[in-house]
């Protein structure tokens, strides 16, 4: 599919919101457009994969199937290979046919029947491998919601116009790649997020961002057994990796119920089997789900100096998560908890990127002894690297990529680059964006920790200590552009001149009043 075909694409999906727009609150149409774009693309794939297993029948289109045995086979074959499945009528073209037919003997209302075929989708995975991935998938497609209609014949209405609209975009799944449909899911993930205000940042990291990520955890790596975000929000960050190295395993962790459910659809609309991800739904400092396995990539973006219980719940002392390090993080800001989580359960060979607010960087008290322990007792920071601000959706403030190793090759120095400069981005509408220049630029650097004069320098860890463990960029990136010097006695022989010529004035000034008869100003 050629680079138009895909923009087409993008614009034909970002259509149905613009749509919708004015009848229905962004936040509310966007889980509705997900939600329908997902289970046609589920139907799309039951159709021609069943298609593929009636080729030489009697009955070689699905749609057309009625025989109970041969129904019977492709459910099985279909919840092994593509774990749920779904009748010829419950197909996401016979309700869109059904929602067009407004005829006296047949009517156009198709909610009861899709809030029907939408629970079978789930419950055909029950006993399965496939169970908890589809498990409450399509929760927030509420369809009784007056959110969408304050009638249930509104309702239909509104329904029946996504589905129909929906109906004329050929995914054209059979001879295309597997990502590209989950490219158009991801577009419209991120320009959802962009017009969401300050809860866009709960669920999106944008592109450019999760690019630098991806780039630098699969540093000298084709390959990697497991990726994995406690802070999954959409999958985005997930996905992005996956770009980079081919992946063999996907993990994650949202507590957002809704996030949640989107992570889910994007890794399988991105064509990952349901056996190759585990995306939890829970707290990850409270809860964490995965805490007795190690990854070879973390990425993350968790939520910004964020409240947790700290030290006001004892068994925290003992988790080996935070035990080691002398003292937990504030109760006020989670940041050094989510960082310590992640390394904990980071690979001897693996790398670990995140984003965190620059106070990460230079707070004292605890959050001080826990950096310092990191890096003098650990030696696990490799590279501190400085954003532009205003480039999250929800906030201006500027942010800064951690990168941790447990095994680093340069064990000896840590490389702090600073992108932040006004030449290295770009103002794009309200948000400053990096361009690819940029992104290449930060990724070159930190592989080849070199400096460079105002954007990059090679620090060693004495130079670390003498400074207590402070990694305010400043302190070794110096950006200080001096000023033209100033000739003091050109100056002073300036000033004698404007003297001059004002007293010149002046007397200029006092003679035309005198001959127009009015009072002089001085």
């Amino acid at each position: 599919m050629s680079e138009d075909q895909k923009r087409q694409l993008q614009s034909q999906l970002w259509g149905i919101a613009n749509l919708l727009r004015g009848k229905i609150a962004a936040d509310d149409y966007r889980d509705y457009i997900l939600g329908f774009i997902f289970y046609k693309y589920l139907s799309e794939r039951q159709f021609n994969y069943a298609n593929t297993l009636l080729q030489g029948e009697a009955v070689e289109d699905y749609h057309e199937l009625k025989d109970p045995e041969l129904l019977d086979a492709i459910k099985e074959e279909s919840l092994q290979t593509l774990g749920y499945f779904l009748k010829p009528q419950e197909l996401f073209s016979a309700l869109a046919a059904k929602g067009n037919s407004d005829t006296e003997s047949e009517s156009n209302y198709i909610l009861e029947d899709l809030k029907a075929v939408l629970n079978h989708i789930e419950q055909s995975t029950m006993g399965t491998d496939s169970e908890e991935d589809f498990n409450d998938l399509f929760d927030d497609l509420d369809l009784n919601s007056t959110k969408i209609g304050r009638t249930v014949a509104a309702r239909n209405a509104i329904i029946v116009q996504i589905l129909n609209y929906l109906n004329k975009i050929d995914f054209r799944l059979e001879d295309i790649e597997s990502d590209v449909l989950g490219d158009a899911y991801e577009y419209l993930i991120g320009e959802f997020a962009a017009g969401a205000g300050k809860t866009a940042g709960e669920f999106y990291t944008p592109q450019q961002v999760s690019k630098i990520l991806a780039k630098i955890v699969t540093t000298g790596k084709e390959k990697l057994k497991s990726v994995y975000d406690p802070t999954c929000g959409s999958g985005s960050l997930l996905l992005r990796v996956a770009k980079e190295a081919k992946v063999s395993e996907y993990y994650g962790q949202e507590m957002t119920r809704t996030t949640y459910n989107l992570a889910r659809m994007n890794m399988i609309l991105h064509g990952v089997h349901y056996r190759e991800f585990s995306i939890k739904q829970d707290d990850t400092l409270e809860h964490p789900q995965h805490l007795d396995m190690k990854f070879e990539a973390i990425v993350a973006n968790p939520p910004f100096s964020a409240h947790w219980k700290g030290d006001e719940n004892p068994i925290y002392q003992n988790d080996p998560r935070f035990s080691q390090y002398g003292k937990l993080a504030p109760k006020t800001k989670a940041d050094f908890a989510f960082m310590q989580h992640m390394f904990f359960q980071l690979a001897d060979n693996g790398i670990m990127a995140s984003i965190f607010p620059h106070g990460v960087l230079f707070r004292g008290a605890a959050e001080g002894v826990i950096r310092e322990y990191l890096i003098r007792e650990l030696n696990a920071l490799d590279a501190v690297i400085g954003l532009p601000a205003n480039i999250f959706y929800g906030t201006s403030i500027p942010t800064c990529i951690v990168v941790l190793k447990k095994c680093r090759e340069q064990d000896d120095n840590v490389v702090f680059i600073d992108a932040s400069g006004d030449d290295h981005f770009v103002k794009v509408g309200n948000q400053n964006k990096l361009r690819e220049s940029d992104i290449d630029l930060i990724v070159d650097t930190y592989r080849s920790r070199k400096p460079i004069e105002k954007y990059s320098y090679v620090a060693s860890l004495q130079e670390i200590a003498e400074n207590d463990y402070n990694l305010n960029i400043p302190r070794y990136v110096d950006t200080f552009e001096e000023e033209d010097e100033i000739n003091l006695d050109q100056l002073a022989k300036d000033l004698r001149t404007l003297d001059s010529e004002l007293k010149s004035n002046e007397v200029s000034l006092i003679g035309f009043c005198k001959q127009l008869g009015i009072q002089t100003p001085f």
